[in-house]
């Protein structure tokens, strides 16, 4: 309805500016009462018909022109304005109104109130208003603009002037004057009306009063209904539940994003207001409330215990330690957090008593004892094993959740299986059900789950019963358990002897065997004729259904899971070995040298990444990986399944019967058990390898925030104040020009000082003028030290260029103190220039926090004061990075963090910044006056970033704070308090130093006002023990606590054991041991000290380099920059030097000149002989004995299960020599000229259209004989299709007219007269089809696995929506796979691509969107739309275009298409071509992280009427070998990357084969 009326007002304002215009046009024709006078001119008329001819843009523009002339000139009498006032309220215009058009708006806005919006919004250059009428009447019916809030409106009939916002006191002096036609009466009188009431006019300059008119007729009196929607406003949203004004909902004025990024919205609100924990309140939205009944405490602690006893989380980096924990330790911790909601780091400062084991160092870092030496300074923990019991507690819950919301489901399901069946089964069934809650309950982790809830998902299937209710809906699909199990089939598996539960309690030792198993007298077959049917016609056929239906329940029953998972999981073992690909590709220096061939790893052995980069290295096809048990192991597991299950009869029936149970067991066990294991153990591997990656990345990091600030060299290691110790940086960022070295001064809070661009302080010419401008330069940076006096000077180590600048540094600091030295002083003298790496203040200068925090600086100043910064406080400036956006996680901390998922590293990065802030504290009053200090505020304990945001705009309002009860009065509950509190220090710092308000000493230090009473008592006893008199009062204990803090040796010589011993506190030991501490010196700074970054470090900082990339033996591009007879100088693309001497050039011995063999700018594959960082060298080798040579390996630490199999490397490489010569032998060339046509192979083919866009296609030979031709297409990046071409009415007389091109032209049953007919007619079509589809708005990259997971996140999304997209299908090449989910299952469809259209279950379609509403109607039909697709693709016999390089890929009478890929970057070289490359992860297809290229797959011998490459899951047609089955689908795939037509990429594969 809104919409409507918009319209309609559009409409009505579109013609009522056309009518005025027509009226300014001929205001000389018109009479001001309507009527016309005159006819007319002709010149008049050519002048409308010359505007007609202009263009819209011209006619516009005249218009605006004429109506402002209009308006300028025109004039009328006093008695004109006298009628106009009289009749419609029109007030004549002062003459110098529009002189001072703008000051007499301001004084209106002045008396009449606040306007919206300002002049410059309301009025162009030329005066005339900026907004049209019907904008401001949608703006003031739908407050589509930001306005003044509507509670400030006055109740006057004036009051809404702000709530448009475009309302001025003056009216346009123009706005009446023209009387339009339709507000004439029959007489032609003029009915314009005067305003109702004597209001103040609404009407804003530039706004007809027509156009106000207008809407005041269609909506009535404007101020009444804005009057109303402003009460009724008020109504609903006047207070919210605080009772406090809103003003107006923030979801109304901003994006959602915008307000989750500011943590501002409705959920965020809930959280700060919840006096619990942020984080907490964060986990248990996942998990729910935690239990707080002790029974509960006491499950989930025995199930942490035995958690931390698997070793499934990774604490040790060492071998060889214990962890001795106390259970009571982790129900004491479990309280503290789900009972009394304490956070973590409350718990590890101020608990540490009540649960001691838990604190216990599993790796001590040196064999000091901290009882021996209780004075010692403590030092930063990472509390690791808090960490993972909080982890463990979470899974726990979840776990928990998980159960009960099954045993709700479980129990609904079997209720309505109960009317279902005859009491017989009914029996059964409550058998069962009773049994899977008895499982439900004992399961203690995901896989044993998991386990139940495939057993009970076995015997009750959801079926139709319930499905309309939706919650619980599944897929109609039946399993073939289902289908036997409702044939009774059921009782014939009974017959077998023990159910898969009896059987599972025996195997897994949990019974004893008390009976012997019986026979049935009968034979199984004489059993199993009793119940054939139409789906069982014969005996066999039960039989078969009947083991079917046993070995899918021992597979499914959880204890016979359990126990052959223990078996796997302890004895499985690890191989691997190199594909075709991998052979060529992994040579000694590759990621995956050390995990090429591996055999028989144990499962236990993997303790670090490795299984991560087998499983990527599997992904790229590069290896083959196989996960199983070993011989001895599996015979043997069989044998005692053989044992239990078996009977001991000796009759012929019992050993028939026997046959069929070895049967049954082999199927369960080979054939279910031990491959769904495998996959667990993958996933295993998966989950430890990430987890020791986790704690990699997270040691990492806390390697670089337990750092502590840059100390000047006078500082005092026990002086108390560490800010004030903070040193004055002169942070340098070198810049090649543009931006130019850049130098800011920072003082010792962080805050910028002064700034210096340097931009020639580095040249090196010796130019007079480039000479001159570097002396200015240095003389600039000589006063701008003069003038600071920085303590050090820190430079960003970025390349070879940075120790030149270095130097010139310290020349113009050896200056200072050699023409100054009075005045530079001591600190001067010894100023220090340290490197530091740019890779952290790189990520602050191009974050959103460093644009808000230094808004008006450059990216080079920005990124020089993070350099400084984070050399005066690393965790601040850490911390800044860790905002909404998380740049923190761009942070490269390990080599191979891709692994890790952002949610997974963030988590890491929060444990390691809640540990490290609190130890460390944050001092409040000091960063309410420097903002950056407030980064890590949201890591104290109780708090998270929406309870520090709050709370951090509620101290700057303050300004400054003096105790720390006062955070009570800052939006703090008493519990978020109670954690937070003791790691905030509030002391005489920022606005609060120069105040002579009193400040409590204790509030300086880390000890918790819980323990006050007892740091007073101490200071007490010290006080009167050291003969200071009695305490009696809070001054004189006041005086008490000054008194150990000066004298910090009474505290010293104080014996912790006696004097709690003494004061029957021997249960406080440490708090007592802590409060001494802090007495004698308050945050005190536990982190290890900085240290300058060693020689080896800055090598690599200032290369770029690491020790991986560039060390010995590894093979590298060196550019000849200067050639001598005895040596070259050559550089690297890191800018080293490389030296290569003559006698490493060539393994020649002859006495070589270098300079007639190089000349500048040659290119060299070298290896590296050795390095020497000190002078930033490396030495080169050119010899092809060298290159060859694999010495590097032996210095390698190489895998004790590494083992290579040569003799099976010599024959892959025999065979892809084979099938190289056997293609150069099949390539005939064909005497054919047209544009399309090229005499090469396939893979020639595929190489020229590898960078073409898809849609590219060649024509060329065929394998096949001179009868044929193949199109080869370009679908995809990697991806490409080949399709047979008939040639017909040829001459057999000689070979030269068998080469010649054929008279027609056949593809499938379409006749062509000549290769253009075929593009036009053919290829055209298909190739705008294939964009069509590649383009459509729900077509998705990715493979099928990809695809469905994205379309599960998508249903999670909308529940209530059937989700659907198209995809590449590679398992069937030459279709389009439809995939959609309408419960929870991905289903799959296939659409075929020809130049007609789309084809979908035997229907034609031109457009997609036709085949999709066709979709739409009929998707529950039923599926029958002819042969399967496998049926489809076996008419379709194939060739490897490997196999003969004339590429033609078999023939078939349908003209079916084939597929093959490949990589898109390719060498020249047969050998060195890539085939399959599935980079089904990220998308990331540009070739092997080594920079070679992978080799193309196909290898095999043509075989006549089939061969060629098969199925991808075809073990025996895999890789193309040659030994592909009639029928196989071809395979085809690649990682590709989606074409600029659809302006995205994604990593995705395809293959084309039949269907076309």
């Amino acid at each position: 309805m809104v919409k409507m009326l918009i319209l309609e007002i559009e409409m009505m304002m579109k013609m009522k500016r056309m009518v005025i215009w027509a009226l300014e046009e001929g205001q000389d024709e018109y009479e001001k009462d309507g009527f016309i006078v005159d006819d007319i001119d002709e010149e008049e008329q050519d002048g409308e018909e010359e505007d007609r001819a202009d263009s819209d843009e011209e006619r516009q523009r005249k218009k605006k022109r004429k109506k402002r002339e209009s308006e300028k000139n025109y004039v009328l009498d006093e008695d004109d304005y006298e009628l106009l006032q009289d009749n419609v309220g029109f007030r004549r215009p002062k003459v110098e109104s529009k002189k001072f058009k703008r000051l007499k708006k301001a004084r209106a806005d002045a008396d009449e109130g606040q306007s919206g919006f300002s002049d410059e919004e309301e009025y162009d250059i030329t005066g005339k208003g900026g907004r049209s009428a019907e904008d401001k009447i949608k703006r003031s019916l739908f407050d589509d603009d930001e306005g003044p809030p509507l509670e400030d409106i006055a109740e006057e009939d004036q009051q809404l002037e702000e709530e448009d916002g475009d309302i001025g006191e003056e009216e346009d002096e123009m706005a009446d004057f023209i009387v339009d036609e339709e507000e004439v009466d029959e007489h032609g009188e003029p009915t314009r009306r005067r305003k109702v009431n004597k209001k103040k006019s609404r009407q804003a300059p530039g706004v007809s009063s027509t156009a106000i008119q207008e809407a005041h007729d269609i909506f009535g009196d404007v101020d009444e209904l804005l009057r109303q929607r402003k009460q009724g406003l008020e109504r609903i949203s006047r207070y919210d539940e605080s009772g406090e004004w809103r003003e107006r909902r923030l979801e109304d004025e901003f994006e959602p994003i915008i307000l989750s990024e500011k943590y501002m919205t409705e959920s965020d609100d809930r959280i700060r207001e919840i006096d619990i924990p942020e984080r907490m309140q964060i986990s248990e939205e996942s998990t729910g409330p935690p239990p707080t009944d002790g029974i509960s405490i006491d499950d989930e602690s025995n199930w942490i215990l035995n958690q931390l006893g698997t070793g499934m989380v990774p604490l040790f980096s060492k071998e060889g330690h214990e962890l001795a924990v106390d259970k009571g330790d982790i129900v004491r911790f479990l309280e503290f957090m789900h009972v009394h909601k304490l956070d973590v780091p409350f718990i590890a400062m101020y608990r540490k008593e009540e649960c001691r084991s838990l604190f216990k160092d599993p790796e001590p870092q040196d064999d000091k004892d901290d009882k021996k030496n209780p004075d010692e300074k403590p030092t930063l923990r990472w509390h690791k094993l808090l960490w993972a019991i909080l982890e463990l507690d979470r899974k726990w819950l979840l776990l928990q959740k998980r159960k009960s919301a099954l045993q709700v489901y479980y129990n609904k399901r079997f209720e309505e299986e109960r009317s279902v069946y005859d009491e017989t089964r009914l029996h059964l069934n409550q058998k069962l059900f009773d049994s899977i809650t008895k499982s439900l309950k004992v399961a203690e982790s995901e896989r044993e789950i998991d386990d139940v809830d495939s057993k009970f998902n076995l015997h009750f299937p959801p079926g139709d019963v319930g499905v309309d209710e939706g919650q619980f809906k599944r897929p109609k699909r039946k399993s073939q358990y289902s289908i036997c199990s409702k044939s009774g089939l059921w009782e014939v598996a009974t017959k077998f002897g023990y159910s898969s539960e009896e059987f599972g309690l025996l195997i897994s030792l949990e019974e004893m065997r008390t009976d012997e198993l019986e026979d049935a007298k009968e034979t199984p077959e004489e059993v199993a004729s009793r119940f054939t049917c139409a789906m069982f016609e014969n005996p066999q056929a039960v039989l078969r259904g009947a083991r079917h239906m046993a070995a899918v329940e021992i597979s499914c029953e959880p204890c016979v899971r359990r126990h052959v998972r223990s078996i796997f999981m302890d004895n499985a073992v690890v191989s691997t070995n190199p594909t075709a690909d991998g052979n060529v590709s992994i040579d000694a220096h590759h990621q995956f040298a050390g995990i090429k061939w591996l055999k028989d790893k144990p499962l236990t052995k993997f303790d670090d990444a490795q299984w991560l980069l087998i499983q990527k290295a599997e992904e790229e096809k590069l290896i083959q990986v196989s996960v199983k048990l070993p011989t001895s192991i599996h015979d043997q597991l069989i044998n005692d399944a053989h044992n239990y299950y078996l009977s001991d009869g000796v009759s012929k029936s019992a050993q028939l019967w026997n046959e069929q149970r070895k049967q049954i067991i082999n199927d369960a066990f080979d054939g279910l058990l031990l491959p769904s294991m495998a996959k667990e153990a993958r996933a295993l591997l998966t989950s430890r390898a990430k987890n020791w990656l986790l704690t990699e990345y997270g040691q990492n990091l806390w390697d670089k925030v337990s750092v502590a600030p840059y100390q000047k060299k006078d500082h005092d290691a026990n002086s108390s104040d560490d800010y004030e110790a903070a040193p004055r940086v002169m942070a340098c960022c070198w810049g090649p020009g543009k931006p130019t070295t850049t130098f800011v001064m920072l003082d010792s809070y962080g805050e910028v000082l002064d700034v210096m661009y340097a931009g020639s302080i580095s040249i090196r010419s010796q130019n007079a003028n480039d000479q001159q401008r570097k002396k200015n330069d240095q003389q600039r940076l000589l006063k701008f030290m003069t003038d600071h006096k920085p303590h050090v000077a820190v430079l960003g180590a970025v390349n070879l260029l940075c120790p030149k600048l270095k130097e010139d540094i310290y020349e113009i600091v050896f200056k200072m103190v050699e023409d100054h030295p009075r005045d530079v002083g001591q600190e001067m003298d010894s100023l220090q220039v340290v490197y530091a790496d740019e890779t952290l203040p790189h990520l602050y200068e191009n974050s959103r926090i460093s644009s808000e925090q230094l808004q008006p600086q450059s990216g080079i100043v920005r990124r020089a004061v993070a350099l400084g910064r984070y050399l005066q406080n690393p965790l601040a400036m850490v911390a800044t990075l860790c905002g909404p956006a998380k740049e923190i996680l761009s942070w490269k901390l390990t080599p191979l963090e891709s692994f890790l998922t952002p949610d997974e590293k963030y988590s890491m990065v929060e444990q390691i910044m809640v540990d490290a802030t609190n130890q460390v504290g944050l001092d409040v009053n000091l960063a309410i006056s420097h903002e950056w200090l407030f980064a890590p505020l949201q890591f104290i304990s109780g708090l998270g970033p929406r309870k520090a945001a709050s709370l951090q705009r509620s101290l700057v309002r303050a300004s400054s704070i003096y105790t720390r009860k006062d955070l009570l009065n800052h939006g703090l509950g008493k519990k978020v308090f109670v954690n937070a509190v003791g790691f905030l220090r509030v002391r005489r710092s920022g606005n609060a130093a120069s105040s002579s308000q009193f400040i409590d000493l204790l509030d300086d230090t880390r000890i918790h006002p819980e323990s006050y009473g007892l740091a007073q008592e101490l200071a007490k006893d010290i006080y009167t023990e050291d003969g200071q008199g009695d305490v009696n009062d809070e001054d004189m204990l006041e005086m008490a606590i000054e008194h150990v803090r000066e004298n910090p040796y009474l505290l010293k010589n104080l014996e912790v054991d006696e004097y709690a011993r003494a004061k029957k506190r021997e249960n406080k030991k440490e708090t007592l041991n802590h409060t001494r501490l802090e007495l004698i010196q308050g945050f005190q700074d536990w982190r290890k000290p900085f240290v300058e970054p060693n020689s080896d470090e800055e090598f690599y900082m200032l290369t770029g380099e690491t020790e991986q990339t560039l060390s010995e033996g590894k093979i590298v591009q060196a550019t000849v920059r200067r050639v001598q007879p005895q040596r070259a100088v050559c550089v690297l693309d890191s800018g080293l030097t490389g030296l290569l001497n003559k006698e490493d050039y060539s393994d020649d011995r002859r006495d070589n000149d270098l300079t007639e063999k190089l000349d500048e700018g040659d290119i060299l594959t070298c290896k590296i002989k050795s390095v020497v960082k000190g002078r930033c060298q490396v030495f080169l080798s050119c010899k092809e004995s060298d290159l060859r040579s694999d010495r590097s390996r032996n210095n390698k630490a190489m895998d004790p299960y590494y083992y290579e199999d040569r003799d099976n490397l010599d024959n892959e490489k025999e065979k892809a020599r084979k099938a190289k010569e056997l293609a150069k032998k099949h390539f005939k060339s064909r005497m054919i000229v047209h544009p399309r046509f090229q005499n090469i192979t396939a893979d020639e083919a595929m190489e020229m259209l590898s960078d073409k866009e898809p849609g590219e296609s060649i024509i060329r030979p065929s394998s096949r004989g001179p009868s044929y031709l193949t199109l080869t297409l370009k679908i995809y990046d990697g991806v490409y299709a080949h399709k047979d071409i008939i040639e017909g009415g040829k001459e057999n007389k000689d070979i030269t007219s068998m080469l010649r091109l054929g008279k027609t032209l056949k593809i499938g049953d379409d006749v062509f007269e000549d290769l253009d007919e075929v593009m036009d007619r053919y290829v055209d079509p298909l190739v705008a089809n294939l964009k069509t589809m590649l383009a459509y708005r729900k077509f998705r990259d990715g493979g099928k696995a990809e695809v469905d997971e994205s379309l599960r996140k998508e249903k999670n999304e909308n529940p209530s929506r059937i989700v659907y997209s198209f995809g590449i299908s590679f398992e069937h090449p030459g279709t389009i796979i439809l995939t959609y989910i309408r419960s929870s299952n991905p289903h799959h469809e296939y659409v075929g691509l020809y130049p007609k259209g789309f084809k979908f279950r035997k229907k034609m379609f031109e457009e997609i969107d036709r085949l999709v509403a066709y979709f739409q109607r009929h998707i529950d039909d039923p599926l029958d739309a002819g042969p399967s697709i496998r049926s489809v693709a076996a008419m379709v016999p194939m060739r490897s275009p490997a196999t003969g390089g004339s590429g033609g890929w078999g023939g078939s009478n349908d003209g079916g298409w084939r597929g093959s890929s490949g990589d898109r970057e390719r060498t020249s070289t047969p050998s060195s071509r890539t085939g399959r490359n599935d980079y089904r992860n990220g998308g990331n297809h540009d070739g092997h992280p080594s920079g070679l290229p992978r080799p193309y797959g196909g290898g095999g011998g043509r075989r006549p009427g089939r061969g060629g490459r098969g199925s991808y899951n075809n073990r025996d047609a895999e890789r193309g070998n040659g030994r592909g089955s009639p029928g196989s689908v071809g395979s085809g795939g690649g990682g590709s990357k989606r074409s600029s037509m659809q302006s995205q990429t994604g990593g995705s594969s395809a293959g084309w084969g039949s269907g076309w």
